[in-house]
Protein backbone atom coordinates (compact mmCIF):
# COMPACT_ATOMS: atom_id res chain seq x y z
CA UNK A 1 0.00 0.00 0.00
CA UNK A 2 0.92 3.42 -0.76
CA UNK A 3 2.49 5.46 2.42
CA UNK A 4 -0.18 8.07 3.54
CA UNK A 5 -0.98 10.72 1.10
CA UNK A 6 -2.11 14.36 1.39
CA UNK A 7 -5.48 13.21 2.75
CA UNK A 8 -7.27 15.27 -0.38
CA UNK A 9 -10.79 13.93 1.35
CA UNK A 10 -9.94 10.99 3.38
CA UNK A 11 -13.70 9.93 3.63
CA UNK A 12 -16.75 10.84 1.92
CA UNK A 13 -18.48 12.18 4.97
CA UNK A 14 -15.23 14.58 5.77
CA UNK A 15 -16.08 16.06 1.76
CA UNK A 16 -19.36 16.28 2.42
CA UNK A 17 -19.74 13.92 -1.22
CA UNK A 18 -22.74 12.81 -2.14
CA UNK A 19 -21.56 11.15 -5.40
CA UNK A 20 -18.83 8.22 -4.96
CA UNK A 21 -16.82 9.53 -7.74
CA UNK A 22 -15.52 13.26 -7.98
CA UNK A 23 -13.34 15.37 -10.03
CA UNK A 24 -11.56 18.71 -8.88
CA UNK A 25 -8.93 20.55 -9.77
CA UNK A 26 -6.06 21.82 -7.60
CA UNK A 27 -4.20 24.72 -8.85
CA UNK A 28 -4.76 24.33 -12.90
CA UNK A 29 -8.34 25.51 -14.86
CA UNK A 30 -9.38 22.61 -16.01
CA UNK A 31 -12.86 20.23 -16.26
CA UNK A 32 -13.27 17.23 -17.56
CA UNK A 33 -15.65 16.73 -20.60
CA UNK A 34 -18.29 13.81 -20.09
CA UNK A 35 -17.66 13.33 -16.60
CA UNK A 36 -21.04 11.43 -15.76
CA UNK A 37 -19.83 9.21 -18.65
CA UNK A 38 -16.59 8.78 -17.68
CA UNK A 39 -18.09 8.10 -13.35
CA UNK A 40 -20.40 5.17 -14.85
CA UNK A 41 -17.31 3.59 -16.98
CA UNK A 42 -14.95 3.69 -13.98
CA UNK A 43 -18.07 2.47 -11.00
CA UNK A 44 -18.30 -0.51 -14.31
CA UNK A 45 -14.95 -1.32 -14.37
CA UNK A 46 -14.15 -1.46 -10.16
CA UNK A 47 -17.32 -3.84 -10.62
CA UNK A 48 -15.85 -5.88 -13.41
CA UNK A 49 -12.60 -6.02 -11.05
CA UNK A 50 -14.98 -7.13 -7.99
CA UNK A 51 -14.12 -4.38 -6.30
CA UNK A 52 -16.61 -2.01 -4.11
CA UNK A 53 -16.50 1.82 -4.73
CA UNK A 54 -16.57 4.24 -1.44
CA UNK A 55 -15.45 6.95 -3.02
CA UNK A 56 -12.82 8.05 -5.28
CA UNK A 57 -11.80 11.30 -5.92
CA UNK A 58 -9.42 13.00 -8.91
CA UNK A 59 -7.59 15.82 -8.70
CA UNK A 60 -6.48 17.24 -11.98
CA UNK A 61 -3.32 19.60 -11.37
CA UNK A 62 -0.34 20.81 -12.71
CA UNK A 63 3.18 19.19 -13.10
CA UNK A 64 4.83 21.23 -10.30
CA UNK A 65 1.95 20.27 -7.99
CA UNK A 66 2.48 16.46 -8.92
CA UNK A 67 6.37 17.05 -8.37
CA UNK A 68 5.74 18.11 -5.16
CA UNK A 69 3.32 15.14 -3.96
CA UNK A 70 5.79 13.14 -5.48
CA UNK A 71 8.88 14.25 -3.21
CA UNK A 72 6.73 15.11 -0.40
CA UNK A 73 5.34 11.89 0.25
CA UNK A 74 7.12 9.13 -2.35
CA UNK A 75 10.42 10.65 -2.07
CA UNK A 76 10.64 10.55 -5.79
CA UNK A 77 12.19 13.72 -7.07
CA UNK A 78 10.98 13.54 -10.70
CA UNK A 79 7.74 14.08 -12.89
CA UNK A 80 5.38 11.70 -13.25
CA UNK A 81 1.65 11.41 -14.94
CA UNK A 82 -0.40 9.77 -11.90
CA UNK A 83 0.09 9.05 -8.20
CA UNK A 84 -2.89 7.07 -6.38
CA UNK A 85 -3.16 7.23 -2.39
CA UNK A 86 -5.22 4.19 -1.33
CA UNK A 87 -7.60 4.50 2.02
CA UNK A 88 -8.63 1.19 2.08
CA UNK A 89 -7.13 -2.38 0.92
CA UNK A 90 -8.92 -3.91 -2.02
CA UNK A 91 -11.32 -4.89 -2.59
CA UNK A 92 -12.88 -1.89 -0.77
CA UNK A 93 -12.19 1.40 -3.16
CA UNK A 94 -11.21 4.39 -1.70
CA UNK A 95 -9.00 6.65 -2.55
CA UNK A 96 -7.30 9.89 -4.28
CA UNK A 97 -6.05 9.83 -7.74
CA UNK A 98 -3.58 12.77 -8.77
CA UNK A 99 -3.22 13.60 -12.25
CA UNK A 100 -0.96 16.20 -14.04
CA UNK A 101 -2.82 17.66 -16.82
CA UNK A 102 0.58 18.96 -18.05
CA UNK A 103 2.48 15.24 -17.93
CA UNK A 104 -0.72 13.67 -19.90
CA UNK A 105 -1.05 16.42 -22.46
CA UNK A 106 3.34 16.25 -23.34
CA UNK A 107 2.78 12.19 -23.24
CA UNK A 108 -0.15 12.21 -25.85
CA UNK A 109 1.87 14.39 -27.78
CA UNK A 110 4.65 11.35 -27.46
CA UNK A 111 2.91 8.38 -27.99
CA UNK A 112 0.71 10.04 -30.61
CA UNK A 113 -2.16 9.70 -28.89
CA UNK A 114 -5.32 11.88 -28.24
CA UNK A 115 -5.14 13.62 -24.98
CA UNK A 116 -8.79 12.63 -24.00
CA UNK A 117 -7.52 9.04 -24.91
CA UNK A 118 -4.15 9.78 -22.83
CA UNK A 119 -6.22 11.11 -19.69
CA UNK A 120 -8.61 8.34 -19.80
CA UNK A 121 -6.28 5.70 -19.60
CA UNK A 122 -3.92 7.40 -16.71
CA UNK A 123 -7.84 7.51 -15.02
CA UNK A 124 -7.78 3.95 -15.79
CA UNK A 125 -4.23 3.13 -14.42
CA UNK A 126 -4.94 4.95 -10.92
CA UNK A 127 -8.45 3.01 -10.72
CA UNK A 128 -6.75 -0.19 -11.42
CA UNK A 129 -3.92 0.04 -8.96
CA UNK A 130 -6.06 0.74 -6.27
CA UNK A 131 -8.16 -2.67 -7.22
CA UNK A 132 -5.17 -4.33 -6.46
CA UNK A 133 -3.09 -4.22 -9.59
CA UNK A 134 0.85 -3.74 -9.65
CA UNK A 135 3.66 -2.48 -12.40
CA UNK A 136 6.81 -2.92 -11.09
CA UNK A 137 7.82 -5.59 -12.47
CA UNK A 138 7.81 -6.53 -16.25
CA UNK A 139 4.99 -9.34 -15.44
CA UNK A 140 2.99 -6.89 -13.57
CA UNK A 141 3.18 -4.01 -16.18
CA UNK A 142 2.22 -6.37 -19.06
CA UNK A 143 -0.76 -7.26 -16.96
CA UNK A 144 -1.42 -4.05 -15.96
CA UNK A 145 -1.75 -2.94 -19.84
CA UNK A 146 -3.53 -4.89 -20.43
CA UNK A 147 -6.19 -4.33 -17.93
CA UNK A 148 -5.99 -0.86 -19.17
CA UNK A 149 -6.93 -1.95 -22.67
CA UNK A 150 -9.70 -4.30 -21.47
CA UNK A 151 -10.93 -1.13 -19.62
CA UNK A 152 -10.76 1.56 -22.39
CA UNK A 153 -12.49 -0.83 -24.82
CA UNK A 154 -15.64 -1.09 -22.23
CA UNK A 155 -15.30 3.06 -22.62
CA UNK A 156 -17.45 2.66 -25.60
CA UNK A 157 -20.57 1.83 -24.05
CA UNK A 158 -20.27 5.00 -22.07
CA UNK A 159 -19.35 7.27 -24.45
CA UNK A 160 -18.07 7.79 -27.97
CA UNK A 161 -15.37 10.20 -28.17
Amino acid sequence: MTPAGPDFFPNPDAAGQEEPITFFSEDIDFELSNAPAISNWISSVISAENSELDFLNFIFCSDNHLHQINVTYLDHDDLTDVITFPYAAPPRIQGDIFISIDRVRENAGLFNAAFEQELRRVMIHGVLHLCGYKDKTPEESTLMRQKEEESLNRLTSFILT
